[in-house]
């Protein structure tokens, strides 16, 4: 199929589908209301935003088999997002985050309505086990929207396994990822500190997020196994990339692109391969100060710009920049030997740039 792919129309038409799987939802909590709309209303505004990049790769995984467009594959696609929102909706209670997408994240919302009516009991406890409950529900209506997308039974049949290996590793990847967060780093090397970075990143960010959605879109179109694992080849090396340009936007990020605080992942004290490299590169003084002031909830915008200046002068940031450009260079070698549609691959060799944009 010689067409080209138009992602930001695919991205439109998952919005829709988003809407659509939202409103059967809504259906379904009819009789638990009015209480119920506290969850709806927290799902609806994060799902609000978002690039529908998963989405999107399912769609181009599908696409590369030559199977033809339809509703049913954007909504297949869409079960995507309700995963994304209910692991970023947990995600944020672990990370006990203000913001997320420049909203309220659930749990504060969640509290907020409890501060509202003047409920009894603890505020933040009320707004966690909502939060909890609120992505619980995502993930439901993830599989709703997978067994109800109207694609035969056979072809949800082949992209099952790879569905549910992919949020069975996303949530022990999580797990990796609060495991690195509290592992003695005065007990490990910079060569191992960055080892078990890249494995957190492939866990959590690299395979959920490019290669899988792939793979259960190949799988769900019947691209053949050759062709999947250069697929997979691609989705490895990009999701690495992709999630460490999104550790930099972390600490550099302009907080009206990324929704979140500026210098956020320092003032959580996020263990990343760019901080690893920083402490790698920096003087006694230097490095005492940096582990005096990571994660800090106080930490302001005076100590937020000497951070970055640190991680500049350490050549971290240079570092890491360089690991990106290799990281998509072999994602584009892994997509050039691949034997799929000419659309698709134009289309993920566009989105190999997008998703490693510096200013998204």
């Amino acid at each position: 199929m010689g067409e080209r792919i138009d992602l930001d129309a695919v991205r439109s038409r998952v919005d829709a589908a988003v809407a659509a799987q939202l409103e059967r939802g809504s259906a379904d909590l009819a009789e638990l209301q009015p209480e119920a709309d506290d969850l709806l209303g927290v799902v609806t505004t994060l799902l609000r935003g978002g690039k529908r990049l998963r989405p999107i790769f399912l769609y181009a995984g599908y696409r590369a088999a030559n199977a033809p467009d339809s509703d049913a594959v954007i909504a297949l696609a869409a079960a995507m997002e309700f995963i994304q929102a209910g692991a970023l909706i947990h995600d944020d209670v672990i990370d006990a985050s203000d913001t997320r997408r420049g909203h309220p994240t659930a749990h504060r919302a969640l509290e907020a309505t409890h501060a509202r009516h003047a409920w009894d009991g603890d505020g933040a406890r009320f707004g966690v086990a909502g939060a909890i409950l609120a992505g619980n529900l995502c993930l439901g209506w993830a599989d709703q929207a997978f067994d109800e997308c109207g694609l035969p039974a056979a072809a949800l049949a082949r992209a099952r396994g790879v569905f549910d290996r992919m949020r069975t590793q996303l949530m022990a990847g999580q797990y990796l990822d609060v495991v690195t967060s509290v592992r003695p780093w005065s007990e490990m090397d910079t060569a191992a500190r960055i080892a078990a970075g890249e494995r957190m990143m492939t866990f959590k960010s690299a395979k959920y997020s490019i290669e899988h959605p792939l793979l259960v879109g190949a799988l769900a179109g019947d691209l053949d196994q050759a062709a999947r694992t250069a697929l997979s080849g691609y989705g490895v090396a990009l999701g690495l990339a992709f999630q460490l340009r999104d550790d930099v936007l972390g600490v550099f990020g302009d907080p009206r692109v990324t929704g979140k605080p500026a210098g956020d992942d320092l003032r959580e004290g996020k263990r990343t391969v760019l901080l690893a490299h920083t402490l790698d590169g920096l003087t006694t003084d230097e490095v005492a100060y940096a582990e005096h002031w990571l994660g800090r909830p106080d930490l302001g915008p005076e100590q937020i710009e000497r951070l970055r200046a640190l991680i500049v002068a350490a050549g971290a940031l240079d570092t890491v920049e360089a690991r990106i450009t290799e990281l998509v260079a072999s994602a584009r070698a892994a997509l050039a030997g691949a034997r799929i549609t000419p659309a698709a691959a134009a289309a993920l060799d566009e989105l190999a740039d997008r998703t490693t944009a510096r200013s998204t």
